[in-house]
């Protein structure tokens, strides 16, 4: 049995590890015993984009791959090491940009193919159409792989489960991020894929999705534009586990984290 973890953190620079290291210690071994580790890492760096420093810190943390989203490009210093192979930034972003469609990570005796994707609804951002780049990509890859994840960094709710049913029986995991709220939908669809709309958010519990409170109210209340600031309290961490059969190479159960 393959267990594979992913969490999301919106931490301060050096929290991220922080988070990572205390999820990993207090997730009880006899129930969980991680063997693959991703992180989507897009928010990492103070709620925008991730630094050179934090990437290492994961790294070193125990993540196996880091994935990105629509603040890919929030620092500057990404393009140092936007070529590595452990991170991957969104597969249907303008053809020739620097970085990774995908990472294939041998594992455990299997190939693990991580793949990041971008949402066309209400992201303000030009790409190219993510259904038919994850279909394209599955059929490259399909004789080379034994397991497809797929990180949907996508707004809309209705595009993320689309997602799901479409690639439903070629992906093995297809869940969502951005929306840094954890949905309780998760399920195994009928042909095999396991599906969540949103794993939620690692960062500060006392806040508006990672941004301070206070400042959101601002915004909000007055319309006015007014700079946001991470918030500053206790952390909380959301999560999934999905148990993959070494077998069949399909999930048999998914184990949400809500750690506060």
């Amino acid at each position: 049995m393959k267990k594979i973890l992913f969490v999301i953190p919106t931490l301060r620079d050096g929290g991220a590890e922080r988070s990572l290291v205390n999820l990993l210690t207090e997730l009880p071994p006899e129930k969980y015993d991680i063997d693959f580790c991703i992180i989507n890492g897009e928010n990492s760096a103070g709620g925008m984009g991730i630094t050179k420093k934090i990437f290492d810190s994961l790294i070193n943390a125990g993540a196996d791959v880091i994935t990105m989203g629509n603040h890919t490009w929030g620092k500057k210093d990404i393009f140092s090491f936007i070529d590595d192979k452990r991170i991957v930034r969104p597969a249907n972003y303008t053809k020739g940009l620097p970085g990774n469609d995908y990472s294939i990570v041998n594992k455990n005796n299997k190939r693990i193919a991580v793949i990041n994707l971008i949402g066309r609804t209400s992201m303000g951002i030009l790409s190219e159409n993510p259904f038919i780049v994850a279909n394209d990509i599955y059929n490259k890859l399909k004789n080379q792989v034994d397991i497809f994840v797929l990180d949907f960094h996508a707004e809309a709710t209705a595009e993320k489960i689309a997602m799901g049913y479409y690639m439903d029986g070629k992906y093995t995991i297809v869940y969502g991020t951005h929306t840094h709220v954890q949905t309780a939908d998760e399920q195994i669809l009928e042909k095999g894929t396991a599906y969540i709309t949103d794993v939620g958010m690692t960062g500060p519990k006392k806040s508006v999705i990672g941004m301070d409170v206070g400042v959101s109210f601002k915004r909000f209340v007055t319309s006015l534009p007014e700079r946001y600031k991470l918030a500053d309290s206790e952390a909380m961490i959301n999560g999934c586990v999905f148990k993959i059969n070494d077998e069949t190479n399909r999930t048999e159960e998914i184990i949400r984290i809500n750690k506060k």
